[in-house]
């Protein structure tokens, strides 16, 4: 039987914590960077927990949905 290939994008965007939580990085830190403030700065690169119905999603294009 074929294995279960892993979802390309996704691998690239999301990490699975040892407790299962799905991180992601938070959106906004691009590009127009000189006019956010520094604390805007630090709090966009920052890693976020997905909420849990996304990370159900995601679980599944990362083949770890059994875990």
């Amino acid at each position: 039987m074929p294995k279960q290939k892993t979802h390309s994008g996704a691998k690239k965007r999301f990490k699975v914590t040892g407790s299962g939580k799905v991180m992601k990085q938070q959106a906004g830190m691009r590009h127009n960077l000189e006019v956010k403030s520094g604390q805007r700065k630090r709090r966009l690169n920052a890693d976020q927990v997905l909420a849990p119905q996304d990370a159900k999603v995601i679980k599944r294009l990362l083949g770890k949905a059994g875990r």
